[in-house]
């Protein structure tokens, strides 16, 4: 009867060990989402931060196209490019960060020559804009 009683004893100091662990995990579980969430909202800050960037950027490269060098089509590229900035700033206002960045990606998958353009094209435009300034 004595070895009953220990492993009763044993038994009952297995489940609230148990107990006490699951309720540890639950709680550890709570907090990296709570976490995660926190994450996700700065992503998303960052993301509107960034589309206030480009809309801004943009309405510099427009206030400033005729200025370029290299007359009407360089205007009109200049203008174009600002219209696709603000398009994307649009874009990212409206959908969470991992779609942008999911889209951007299968963008430049489908078209990397023209990525490479449009990336290059969008720093020059840029730089000149604001080299212009100081």
């Amino acid at each position: 009867m004595g070895e009953t009683t220990m492993y009763d004893g044993v038994r009952t100091v297995a489940d609230r060990a148990s107990e006490q662990i699951s309720e540890a995990a639950h709680h550890m579980i709570n907090k990296v989402e709570d976490l995660g969430k926190k994450a996700v909202g700065k992503i998303d800050e960052t993301c509107g931060s960034a589309a206030c960037g480009l809309e801004s950027a943009a309405s510099k490269i427009h206030r400033k196209a005729h200025h370029l060098p290299g007359g009407e089509r360089v205007h009109n590229v200049a203008h174009s490019t600002a219209d696709k900035m603000t398009a994307t700033a649009n874009y990212m206002k409206t959908h969470e960060m991992k779609d942008v960045v999911a889209d951007l990606g299968q963008a430049v998958r489908r078209n990397p020559g023209q990525s490479l353009l449009a990336a290059v094209a969008v720093g020059f435009v840029a730089g000149r804009m604001f080299s212009r300034d100081r």
